[in-house]
């Protein structure tokens, strides 16, 4: 069984979609073992004590003002030491960054190589990702360029800004009437379905990075297996399954 830290600054929506499949037994042999956040008042610290999962606050970067950017990034390394001490502490194995809005530093990076995930709200990461570009910020974007498709990106972190391997993506059409909300809203259905499926396949051993390239092994009819289990998940997203909704009042 492998141990799943989340790290968030918010409300948390991946990240209790990540709890609800592993309380679905869609998600296999993986363990949400900890949230950390740097945001005492985020959202994810109610979803996590719900779930009766350890969470923790640990101040870092976000929401504070610096007199310049030494001191801002002694305070980065602070958080990414006191961070890896938890980690340890709580024998995780595997990271996901799930609307975190501070970048990590070499300090876990290096000491989880192609052990952490991040998602991101468009699938153009050259043109829509990178340093200052999250939440409507990106949706605003891909509107100004008359985009004609956004999406979600799972990809593994690296020492660069949303610049590691690419492991899934899910397009998502975009309409002449959308406005940032309304494709935010409707890449976070696919956000919710996609984190988690890249979450397995890195579980299983299914990815190889080669020369900076996430490689999938779907042999074995992997996928199927694992749309049949992710139905529960998607009928609970949409509100059509008594059952699962019976399910996700229970305790993980």
């Amino acid at each position: 069984m492998k141990r799943l830290a989340v790290f968030a600054s918010g409300r948390g929506s991946n990240f209790k979609a990540i709890i609800s499949h592993e309380k679905l037994h869609v998600l296999e042999n993986l363990q949400v073992a900890l949230l950390i956040t740097n945001d005492p008042e985020a959202a994810a610290k109610t979803i996590a004590e719900q779930n009766y999962i350890p969470n923790l606050y640990l101040e870092g970067t976000w929401r504070r003002k610096f007199s310049d950017k030494i001191e801002r990034e002694m305070a980065r390394e602070r958080f990414d030491s006191y961070a890896l001490d938890v980690l340890k502490e709580f024998r995780i194995d595997t990271i996901a960054l799930a609307g975190f809005m501070q970048v990590l530093g070499p300090t876990i990076v290096s000491a989880y190589p192609n052990a952490v995930m991040n998602i991101h709200p468009a699938t153009n990461l050259t043109k829509f990702g990178g340093p200052g570009m999250f939440g409507n910020r990106v949706h605003e974007a891909v509107l100004r360029e008359g985009e004609k498709e956004s999406g979600c990106t799972v990809h593994y972190v690296d020492e660069s800004v949303d610049g590691g391997p690419v492991i899934l993506q899910s397009n998502v059409r975009i309409a002449t009437t959308d406005t940032p909300e309304t494709l935010a809203e409707r890449i976070l259905v696919q956000e919710h379905r996609t984190y988690s499926k890249a979450l397995q396949l890195h579980v299983d051993g299914r990815i190889s990075v080669k020369e900076h390239r996430a490689v999938i092994d779907y042999s074995g009819g992997w996928e199927d297996a694992w749309n049949r289990r992710q139905e529960a998940f998607i009928q609970y997203q949409t509100g059509q399954s008594t059952n699962s909704a019976e399910l996700m009042a229970r305790p993980i």
